[in-house]
């Protein structure tokens, strides 16, 4: 009966949340599957990263590359 239990709420969690949860956890679960070192450290970092500020780091890698080409213009 814990076991039904526990399969319904996983069930609901996975209904009720919306598009960004299923996508920060599907970027960890690439620190699981890929097997090179710099991958997993790069995915780990970007799990830390989005879970911190919200952004990935092609986020705000991007952001920083438009700020910079603003300043050049002015």
């Amino acid at each position: 009966m814990l076991r039904l239990t526990g399969i319904k709420l996983f069930i609901l969690a996975v209904l009720l949340n919306g598009c960004s949860e299923f996508a920060l956890l599907s970027s960890g679960s690439s620190l699981a599957i890929s097997n090179n070192t710099y991958a997993k450290a790069y995915s780990g970092i970007d799990l830390a990263t989005t879970l911190t500020t919200e952004k990935d780091i092609k986020t705000h890698a991007y952001h920083y590359v438009k700020k910079v080409k603003e300043l050049r213009v002015s």
